[in-house]
């Protein structure tokens, strides 16, 4: 198959080239590298300097993909609080932009959305159907980006999917900036620097391993339309996630404590089994062996 990856510089996005070149199939990572880096990219891949906030038509025309994995996002939840134009622009228009250039040559588009920022706090496992309250732009701006796919699906007969991930962790993850706090954790004990943890840590999220989502988005190239959830069903406190990272370090050390922070959610877990029903998809990477193998990349060992 020839497939186009955007934001395939990117932390997500080259996990999926991977699990593409190892199925064989011709890759185009298509990226700006405003976040990505052409380390990341694997050697049998090639890269196009595009900004999906262009027009993508002419690319596409040239490339004629059969799938295209949409990963290109503004995906920092500060950004899209001082700017919701700027967030709008990547993840609203830059989608539709990716829908368009597709429609000629009838490429299925899967899509990276979110589950934590669209289903807000979470009393349970989230199934696809509960209630979609995001608590900020960047959740919304995905939410909306969703429903074109889903337009597009109704209006024109195509097989667009959806998938909502929850917390995604793993190598070429980068601990800076809006970083996952897997990245921060571990490289805070790579650098043996004080680690912060906010509130009583007692707030849960469900971590999913970046190759294991990759291969969801893979598998859900075969599915006709919809949206589904990409996580474990399990949930881990912050406190437990430390102990983890410093268990998978091999080491034995304490976390200082700060005030909670305004706004943040409390509990947040996804529960993946229409993804397993209907996509054949699970987890099958542990939290400690994602964790052994995030932080024997970071540490070259």
């Amino acid at each position: 198959m020839r497939a186009i990856v955007t934001g395939g510089a990117g932390f997500i996005g080259s996990h999926v080239a991977d699990a593409l070149l190892a199925r064989g199939d011709e890759v185009h990572v298509v990226d700006d590298l405003s976040r990505g880096t052409p380390d990341n990219i694997p050697d049998k891949a090639e890269l196009h300097l595009a900004d999906i906030r262009e027009p993508l038509d002419a690319l596409f025309a040239k490339l004629e993909p059969e799938a295209v994995y949409h990963l290109a996002a503004q995906i920092d939840v500060r950004v899209s609080v001082a700017d919701p134009v700027a967030d709008a622009t990547t993840n609203v228009l830059g989608t539709i932009n990716v829908l368009k250039a597709a429609m000629p040559h009838s490429a299925r588009v899967v899509f990276t959305s979110t589950g934590g920022a669209i289903y807000g706090e979470c009393e349970e496992p989230a199934p696809e159907s509960s209630p979609r309250l995001p608590l900020s732009p960047y959740g919304t701006s995905k939410l909306a980006a969703e429903e074109y796919l889903a337009t597009w699906n109704r209006l024109y007969g195509t097989s667009h999917v959806a998938l909502r991930l929850g917390n995604v962790y793993g190598p070429r993850q980068d601990p800076h900036g809006e970083a996952g706090v897997v990245a921060i954790f571990l490289q805070k004990l790579v650098d043996d620097d004080a680690v912060t943890i906010f509130g009583d840590g007692s707030q849960t999220r469900d971590y999913v391993f970046a190759p294991d989502v990759a291969r969801a988005m893979l598998a859900a190239e075969g599915a006709n339309g919809g949206v589904f959830n990409v996580g474990t069903g399990s949930e881990t406190s912050v406190v437990a996630l430390w102990e983890a990272c410093c268990a998978a370090a091999g080491v034995t050390t304490s976390a200082d404590n700060a005030p909670p922070r305004l706004g943040e959610i409390q509990r947040s877990v996804l529960d993946p089994s229409a993804a397993a029903r209907e996509l054949g998809w699970s987890p099958s990477v542990s939290l400690h062996d994602g964790l052994v193998a995030t932080w024997e990349w970071m540490t070259g060992a």
